[in-house]
């Protein structure tokens, strides 16, 4: 099996994060693709971050019609702090997932600071990494030994961010089209943004 990793808080998921899985699912011929959502993702405040249930409800009702993709409750049932390497080494483990079977997609955003993340050269020999290339990325930011064994991935850019997405809601702009309908009704229901 061919099977993708998409991490992220996803706070909340947005029409970008399904866009970029969707494409990225038929562009590489994946069997799966797999949220991740980051119980305590060590680059943020865990103070700012919506509670886990909320974010997993959210992404449960936008790809619970999509059987291609499921969500990994992994670092949620870990605990404590959400490094990429733990995560994809106890996948490899529990479901015998090969390096060469195994990929893990990130945003160019992302990558500017993934040398200062917990072991980086092991996440790339523990699978492959793929980048969707946001605008403004300049491949020249990033040290040479990272770039050698990454590769980049042809996805529309959508700029749309979570951060827009919660700070339109506080200010009372919609966010409509820029979520699914469902995740909209559950923002103003649960009134997560305030």
């Amino acid at each position: 099996m061919k099977i993708c990793l998409f991490g992220g808080t996803f706070d909340p998921p947005h029409i970008g994060h399904l866009l970029i899985a969707q494409t990225i699912f038929e562009s590489e011929h994946f069997d799966k693709l797999f949220f991740i959502p980051a119980l305590n993702p060590p680059h943020k405040d865990s103070d700012a971050i919506t509670p886990i249930e909320h974010r997993v409800n959210m992404l449960e009702l936008v790809i619970k019609d999509n059987p291609h993709f499921e969500i990994s409750d992994l670092e949620v049932k870990r605990g404590g702090v959400s490094y990429t390497i733990d995560t994809i080494q106890s996948l490899k483990k529990e479901n015998g997932f090969g390096s060469d079977d195994l990929y893990f997609l990130l945003g160019s955003d992302t990558l500017k600071s993934f040398h200062k993340w917990k072991e980086p050269e092991s996440i790339l020999d523990e699978c492959q990494v793929i980048v969707a290339v946001r605008p403004g990325f300049r491949p020249s930011d990033i040290p040479a030994w990272i770039l050698s064994q990454i590769r980049f991935a042809n996805l529309p850019r959508i700029e749309i961010s979570a951060t827009t997405i919660r700070e339109r809601w506080r200010t009372d702009k919609t966010i409509r089209y820029m979520v699914t309908q469902p995740v909209w009704e559950y923002i103003n229901k649960k009134n997560l943004y305030l």
